[in-house]
């Protein structure tokens, strides 16, 4: 890559050209760097490429590394930005080049690298998770690769559904990806279903913690859900009702949930039939 240093329009910038890695907002920090924008002024250029062709929006050039910058200077409403301007030899190039910059700034984490991921190949930039694991972060190690790898049909699926996931523990995603390998991922969404995608990350992962459990820490006598001789963990019936069994410290309860779930008769159903079959108290 060349590199040289022009002072750019901000509206000739286009901050979106490339899948972006990192995606959680820190307001406090983005006011530190404004700050000290608007006091010493920028001490970092950002870095562009010059687009084959003007985009419809007037953008001439790509941004590569500097969103948070460039987002800053604009806040700022300031006209221009210092910004090296480079001539990577690819799209893959340019989203290594964004990519390495980040990770010496700030460390990216597992979720926002998965996200990065799936967005290069939902554009096509990659043909395969590893293809963009082996290019995007080369010097990862064996075990980072494979929980990179692993967490792939995590975020696919859990995206959108966890609030703040990229603040989850390398411990908790490791959870999450050996329960979606047990089979237990329809039982992992209904843990969730009854939260909205706003509530509290600790709440959430309450709500996962007893099927987390059962998956993790399965009887012999259990065999994986969908297999042959599933123990029944979960199952709907009339009119979307669902009945998950859940895992307590002291036994066992049924969960409930759908659009009759919160109908009385249900549970004095529940009830007659057990009475029925176990026998009424005595």
């Amino acid at each position: 890559m060349t590199d040289n240093i022009h002072h750019i329009p901000l509206t000739d910038i286009n901050p979106n050209a490339l899948p972006r890695d990192r995606t959680s907002e820190d307001a406090e920090a983005d006011y530190e760097l404004m700050q000290s924008i608007f006091i010493d002024g920028l001490r970092q250029p950002v870095e562009v490429w010059e687009l084959s062709e003007q985009t419809d929006d007037g953008h001439r050039y790509g941004l590569i590394s500097g969103f948070r910058r460039l987002a800053a200077c604009s806040t700022l409403e300031k006209d221009t930005i210092p910004a090296l301007l480079r001539t990577p030899e690819s799209i893959p190039k340019a989203v290594t080049a964004m990519v390495a910059e980040n990770e010496i700034r700030s460390q990216i984490s597992p979720w926002e690298k998965v996200r990065l991921i799936l967005q290069c190949l939902g554009e096509g930039i990659f043909p395969t998770p590893d293809a963009a694991i082996s290019t995007l972060f080369p010097l990862s190690s064996r075990q980072k690769t494979a929980r990179l790898r692993g967490l792939v049909p995590v975020v696919q699926r859990f995206d959108g559904l966890l609030n703040a996931p990229e603040r989850l523990t390398t411990r908790r995603l490791d959870q999450l990806t050996s329960a979606m390998n047990a089979g237990y991922e329809d039982l992992l969404l209904n843990a969730l279903s009854p939260f909205p995608r706003t509530a509290a990350p600790e709440t959430q992962w309450e709500a996962l913690a007893p099927v987390l459990q059962e998956a993790l820490n399965p009887r012999p006598s259990d065999p994986a859900p969908g297999t042959s001789g599933d123990p029944r963990r979960i199952r709907t019936i009339r009119n979307g009702l669902v009945i998950r069994r859940e895992l307590t410290r002291t036994g066992w309860i049924l969960r409930f949930s759908g659009r009759e779930a919160k109908s009385p008769g249900i549970i004095d159903d529940v009830m007659d039939y057990v009475e029925l079959h176990f026998g009424k108290e005595v």
